[in-house]
């Protein structure tokens, strides 16, 4: 071999040695990017799947509850129309006479009957007479001046009030009492 070949042969080699102490240079560096890029991408996604877990979690709860008010609830058109036959027996009691006593008993049973039925299926009548209003339960149709009683009580129900479990069907219908209006 020549010299120069020989210096040829050096400077390639010097190079090549250059080139893989770069490259190695290069490697932690590149290996510590790697890994801090695999790190983010393992942290997003054990949060992506923590949300993905949660909002399942919502959706179960959420459908849990809704079958639960569909059963407690499910009778509630039913239980509405049912308001009107109370009504009209209710109605019917007022005005039958004393004389036809067998059909009054046979009318006061039905009526039971009706409320009993109702009452098991979490329909529960409004009867708040000598009670204070509640303008969440109760629907004011006139005030009447009392003053024997405190004010906002409730005096006569006209038309009572139905709940099917918590919820309200239909307000009763009362009239409260107020006091007389003073003279200045």
């Amino acid at each position: 071999m020549s010299s120069h070949d020989e210096e040829s042969a050096l400077s390639e080699n010097a190079k090549k040695e250059d080139t893989a102490n770069s490259e190695n240079a290069e490697k932690p560096e590149n290996l510590a990017d790697l890994l801090e890029e695999a790190r983010r991408k393992a942290a997003e996604n054990w949060d992506l799947f923590l949300r993905t877990r949660a909002d399942a979690d919502n959706i179960r709860r959420r459908a849990t509850i809704d079958v639960e008010n569909a059963h407690k609830y499910g009778v509630e058109r039913l239980a509405r129309e049912l308001l009107a036959v109370v009504d009209s027996l209710d109605h019917g009691l007022a005005a039958v006479n004393a004389d036809n006593n067998a059909l009054k008993e046979g009318m006061e049973l039905t009526y039971k009957l009706l409320l009993d039925t109702l009452t098991k299926f979490g329909i529960l009548a409004i009867n708040p007479v000598s009670e204070p209003f509640d303008p969440m339960k109760h629907e004011a149709l006139t005030a009447q001046v009392k003053n024997d009683v405190e004010p906002n009580t409730v005096l006569i129900v006209v038309q009572k009030g139905f709940t099917l479990q918590d919820r309200l069907l239909r307000p009763a219908r009362v009239i409260v009492s107020k006091v007389e209006a003073s003279e200045t």
